[in-house]
């Protein structure tokens, strides 16, 4: 292990025009922090480069040194990483920007870009994108991931959207990788990410989308047992333009919170219908028969969309536990009432069951490492952790939830839900996770990036 006050740094400093932040720098604790601030990330140094040309001197100088590098932008899922002491965490947070290019239907979008940047400049060209369930996670990480969100049933991962991807490979070369170039490596980065490099840069395609159905739907948790039952059984059939989840959930009293939301315990059903009206309220309809108290469904700038989800936005301390289920029938849905329904005692936040299936369930053609998720439901459990004590009751209430619903789990993750260090070809089929591991070997053969589930 290399400690920082034994390097060297001034080679880096000479060529680096970014910013290198030191344990002692005033600036440390705020660089250093993960969006779950539960995870207290400690590396030897912090970089912050501002172009492509940055990020290859980076990578030369650890490259050379035989340190490893810890590509970040929001700090989502960050976790796994479990440590980073003797590691350089690299963070794109200076490198945003996005440019659209409207006939082509195609945004190039910069590193550390939010979804949040993306959206609006898209939907003021009547565009849209397979962004995710928050407009604050960076769109790199989200898409190289997979990327499940509100058009997935019908159009399947963010990943499969992604067009070219420009990056610096271990051996500090600036690539651009596409179909056409590069492919193996283009295949590996849609779903292996920051295994691979550093990535500075993607492209994106678009959609002719300019508004959706879309909203949420509310109940009082003491309605669970009917909602529940009503929105399993009402998935069961549904066309692939809708895509929903279910959560049951519990806020604290916070005055921060709308009243509606304080101090409560809810049922909610969110997402999208990608259908004209009358058609979006047909189907909605056996949900709306359960006389919800809120229901906000209506057409909507599709830039709105990611809002619905009412996710945290800022960085929060949190515990969470996730799964995917092959079923959620009449035992499946027991067993989590069980866990949170009426009269229950959880510390979670939120226990999610978000639908998958349909175009997510099929192999879409030139897709990458990770082009579909086989399975019918994600189960996602998230408790707030503000202190210790909260982490260990929050994680044990969603290992909890987890384990009750084990009977109807598959072996498959979504690594993009998983924030624990777990075996990454869980997240794979098979072949793709032995295609993946040999094109890391060939790209990385001594291990200069640290991807927060790496591929080896």
């Amino acid at each position: 292990m290399s400690a920082i006050s034994t390097l060297d740094l001034s080679d880096l400093r000479s060529q680096f025009r970014g910013a290198l932040v030191e344990p002692g720098d005033s600036r440390w604790d705020a660089s250093r922090q993960a969006f779950n601030l539960t995870f207290d990330q400690e590396p030897m140094l912090i970089a912050f480069p501002v172009d492509s040309a940055d990020v290859q001197v980076l990578v030369t100088y650890a490259a050379g040194r035989g340190i490893e590098l810890a590509p970040q932008r929001t700090g989502h899922n960050a976790e796994p990483l479990v440590s980073l002491g003797d590691m350089i965490l690299v963070k794109t947070d200076n490198m945003r920007g996005v440019e659209i290019d409207a006939e082509r239907r195609v945004a190039r979008v910069l590193a550390g870009t939010k979804w949040a940047d993306v959206l609006p400049a898209a939907s003021d060209l009547g565009l849209a994108a397979l962004h995710g369930s928050t407009p604050d996670v960076s769109v790199a990480g989200y898409s190289l991931g997979g990327g499940v969100g509100w058009y997935a049933r019908k159009l399947g991962l963010s990943s499969n959207s992604v067009l070219a991807i420009e990056l610096v490979t271990p051996d500090g070369r600036f690539r651009r990788v596409d179909a056409k170039h590069d492919a193996d490596l283009f295949w590996a980065l849609r779903g292996g990410g920051g295994n691979l490099g550093v990535v500075t840069a993607l492209e994106l395609r678009l959609l002719p989308v300019a508004d959706v159905y879309g909203g949420m739907l509310l109940w009082d948790r003491e309605r669970a047992p009917e909602v529940v039952r009503a929105w399993s059984e009402w998935t069961r059939d549904l066309p692939e333009s809708v895509t929903t989840s279910l959560r049951v959930m519990s806020f604290p009293p916070l005055p921060e919170l709308p009243p509606f939301l304080s101090g409560r315990q809810l049922v909610v059903v969110d997402g999208a219908v990608l259908e004209d009206d009358e058609r979006a309220a047909d189907l909605l309809a056996p949900l709306r028969a359960l006389t919800p108290e809120m229901d906000t469904f209506d057409r909507m700038p599709a830039a709105g969309l990611p809002e619905i989800h009412m996710d945290p936005p800022g960085p929060t301390p949190a515990v969470s536990d996730h799964a995917v289920l092959a079923e959620f029938g009449e035992e499946a849905i027991v067993a989590l009432l069980g866990e949170v329904g009426p009269g229950s005692t959880t510390s979670l936040l939120f226990a999610e069951v978000r639908h998958l299936g349909g175009a997510l369930d099929r192999r879409a053609p030139g897709g990458g490492a990770l082009d579909r998720l086989p399975g019918a439901y994600a189960l996602f459990c998230v408790a707030i952790a503000p202190f210790p004590e909260a982490a260990t009751a929050g994680l044990a209430d969603a290992e909890g939830v987890v384990a009750a619903l084990r009977p109807w789990s598959t072996e498959r993750r979504i690594l993009n839900f998983t924030e624990q260090a777990v075996d990454a070809g869980s997240g794979y089929d098979p072949a793709a996770w032995s295609r993946l591991c040999r094109i890391r070997a060939e790209v990385d053969p001594t291990g200069v990036f640290r991807a927060n589930h790496p591929v080896a």
